[in-house]
Parts: C-alpha cells; sequence; structure tokens
C-alpha cells in the first residue's frame, strides 16, 4: 500500500507540472486569438463604458419618447434589451464575415408572409374563390349562351388571319404561359391539394421538376411578351368602333348581331394589353425573386410612391429601408396576385378561342379562317384585306411589258 500511495503521488505530480507547462506555453497566444474574436470596430455594442454605469445604447433609449416605464425599469443599469430589442425586431447590424445580410438575425416581418402565404391565408383563399369563380362563369355561360356559331354558315373559302411569325409568337407566349401557371399554381396549392393525392415522395419530385420549369421556361415567357408586344401593339390601340363593340358587348350575348372591328376588336384589345403589362409585372417581380440582392423592385416603387404622395393617402410614407429578404417576400406575393388575375383572365381567352367560338382556333391553328367568320367577327379587318388584295392584284408583274 505504501509503495501505491507512493506512485498516485508520483502521478498528480507528474500531471501538475504539465498542466503548468501547458499553461505558460498557451499564455503568449492569448493576446493574439484575443484580437482573433474581437467583433469589427464597426460592430453595435451595448456595454457599460465602466461597472455600474448606464450602457450607452440604453441610455439613448431611455430618453426616447417610445420607452415606457415599464421597459425603463426592466433595464436596469447594464441590460442589453435595447440592443435584443432591436435584433428582434429586424435591425440589421454589423457582422466580420463578408455577407451583410448575415446582420439580421431575426426577421420578425416574416410572421406577416407566412400569415399572407399560408393554406388560411389570402393568397390560398383568394386564388381558389378566383379560379373558382371564372370557370363557373364560363360554365353557366356556355349552358346558357351555348357555343358562338358562324351565323351563315361555313364559306369554304378562307382568309389568312396570322402569318407564321405571328403565330410562332402567340404560342411560344402562350405554352411558356401555360406551363408557368401550372407550376406556379403547384407552389401555391400543391400541399394543401396536390400533396394528400399523389403522396409525399411524387409531390416531392413533381415539385422539383416544377420548380426547375418555372425558373427556365419564365425566360421564354418573356421572350414571346417582348415578340407579340412588337408584332401587334399597332393593331390594339384604342379605335372609335371599339365603343360600338363594348356597347354591344361583342355580339356575344345575342345571335345576329355582329359589330364591326378590325383586325381585334374591343375584347381582344383588352386582353393584349392585360398580357402586355400584367406580364410586365410578372416578368419584373420574378426578375427580382431570382436575382433579390442586384434586382430590388420594391425599395424603388415605395421611394417612387412616397414622391407621389402615398403618406397622404396611407397616413405615413412607405417604408424605404427593405431588407433583401422583405424584397423577395413583398415580390413573392405581388408575383402571386399578378399571375392569379392574368390566369383568370387567360382562362376566359382560352374559352373564346377553343369550344367556345366555332372557327376562332384556325386563326391560330392553321391561319387561315374562314372568310363568313372573319365577315361576322371582323368586317372591317375584311374590307381592309379585300382593298390591298386588289391593290396588288392591279400592280404590273415586274419586269413585264404594258400592251401595245
Amino acid at each position: 500500500m505504501t509503495q501505491f500511495a507512493a506512485k498516485m503521488a508520483d502521478c498528480r505530480s507528474l500531471m501538475v507540472a504539465l498542466l503548468l507547462f501547458a499553461t505558460s506555453l498557451a499564455a503568449p497566444f492569448g493576446e493574439a486569438d484575443a484580437q482573433a474574436v474581437r467583433p469589427p470596430e464597426a460592430a453595435v455594442s451595448n456595454a457599460p463604458a465602466a461597472p455600474g454605469e448606464t450602457s450607452e445604447r440604453d441610455f439613448m433609449a431611455a430618453g426616447s419618447a417610445e420607452m415606457t416605464e415599464t421597459q425603463l425599469q426592466s433595464q436596469g443599469l447594464n441590460s442589453d434589451s435595447t440592443l435584443w430589442r432591436e435584433v428582434r425586431a429586424g435591425e440589421i447590424h454589423t457582422v466580420s464575415i463578408p455577407n451583410a445580410n448575415a446582420g439580421m438575425l431575426v426577421h420578425s416581418a416574416g410572421a406577416s408572409w407566412v400569415n399572407w402565404r399560408d393554406a388560411d391565408g389570402p393568397l390560398v383563399t383568394y386564388s381558389i374563390y378566383s379560379l373558382g369563380a371564372i370557370l363557373a362563369v364560363l360554365v353557366l355561360f356556355f349552358l346558357f349562351r351555348g357555343r358562338i356559331r358562324i351565323d351563315h354558315g361555313m364559306s369554304g373559302v378562307t382568309i389568312q388571319r396570322f402569318d407564321g411569325i405571328e403565330r410562332f409568337g402567340h404560342w411560344l407566349l402562350a405554352g411558356s404561359f401555360i406551363l408557368l401557371a401550372l407550376t406556379g399554381l403547384n407552389l401555391l396549392l400543391g400541399k394543401e391539394y396536390l400533396m394528400p393525392l399523389i403522396g409525399k415522395e411524387a409531390f416531392a419530385q413533381v415539385s422539383i421538376a416544377g420548380k426547375w420549369v418555372h425558373n427556365n421556361v419564365a425566360w421564354a415567357f418573356m421572350a414571346g411578351l417582348v415578340l407579340t408586344f412588337f408584332l401587334w401593339v399597332g393593331h390594339n390601340f384604342p379605335h372609335r368602333t371599339d365603343i360600338k363593340w363594348i356597347l354591344q358587348g361583342g355580339g356575344l350575348f345575342s345571335k345576329n348581331l355582329h359589330p364591326p372591328a378590325r383586325k381585334f376588336n374591343a375584347g381582344q384589345k383588352l386582353i393584349f394589353w392585360s398580357t402586355i403589362v400584367l406580364g410586365g409585372s410578372i416578368s419584373a417581380s420574378g426578375l427580382s425573386l431570382l436575382f433579390p440582392e442586384t434586382l430590388p423592385m420594391f425599395n424603388k416603387t415605395f421611394d417612387t410612391l412616397n414622391t407621389l404622395g402615398a403618406a397622404s393617402v396611407l397616413g405615413e410614407p412607405l417604408r424605404t429601408d427593405l431588407s433583401f429578404i422583405e424584397e423577395m417576400q413583398f415580390a413573392q406575393i405581388w408575383h402571386t396576385m399578378v399571375s392569379l388575375a392574368m390566369i383568370v383572365i387567360i382562362v376566359a381567352h382560352i374559352y373564346i378561342g377553343s369550344i367556345g367560338m366555332q372557327g376562332a382556333f384556325a386563326a391560330m391553328g392553321s391561319g387561315q379562317v374562314d372568310r363568313n367568320w372573319a365577315l361576322e367577327h371582323h368586317s372591317l379587318w375584311v374590307e381592309e384585306e379585300d382593298a390591298r388584295m386588289t391593290a396588288e392584284r392591279k400592280q404590273p408583274t415586274a419586269g413585264a411589258m404594258p400592251a401595245e
């Protein structure tokens, strides 16, 4: 036992010696390590200048009219409550890493976005109402009006309505929009309505593929939007004949009533400008979602609205210091709202252009429409085409010699 106790004493002495040796080695590096972990010079601090003194930021907050008596009493002399209240409110402070956006520790404004976006929020609720409403209206219209047929029957003679480039631009825009609408609705409604039908794993695969399609087909949509704008903008300015077309409801609700129209009637002009304006807004918010830090949308928009007097209407100016996360959330909400409005309009357009009106689909199918259809729905355009064809026939053929 005496030998065992002696060995234990020797081990303790050796451990103490090793500990002292390690401490002596670490001492010279203590100052360097402290320098390495110090916060950046511009970092926000609430440390008191000296023991017992009020922290600088708490002292400043105590002089604010917004501070309540309870808050003043709870802070104490060396409390960090002011700093952490700013953190909780989403303030962006300075960090030592390159990503300055990491200075926001808590994004409290995200709760509002969640309330808008969740299953019981306005986006989901009103999307279901709007889609259900347009489908119900079209079903009722079909039941009471039926298919709009050519009153004089098919003539068997066709006239070219759209050439190849016009049809290409239309289908580029239409096809990409349909893909974007389906994948976008899946992102909005799929978790609540599609996932219970196909299961979580299948829904995950569908959503991953849909996200890729949505992000990449968007470029085709924007290209189609630009192309169709330049192809048809000259035919879509208001004309005095549009007034009569609107007053007569385009003849959609009465048989044998065909208000005159040029290449595009007032209804088609409304579709055109709705597509250009809403599609342009969707494209802008989509680009902001793809590149939130380089293409912010709402800071500049709110600043413009403030300049135009938004404060007098809303009671206070709109914020113009949005973080990139808030930019994305505003852009996502706006993107969804405008997309739903465009979906409702395009659903009605698809109905009229397919089962709703006899002979209408041929305009974008083959580009050739029956002459009787054209006379009933675009009589002024037919007159213009006839005059153009007559003038072309009267032109002498190049190189032909006049008769003696």
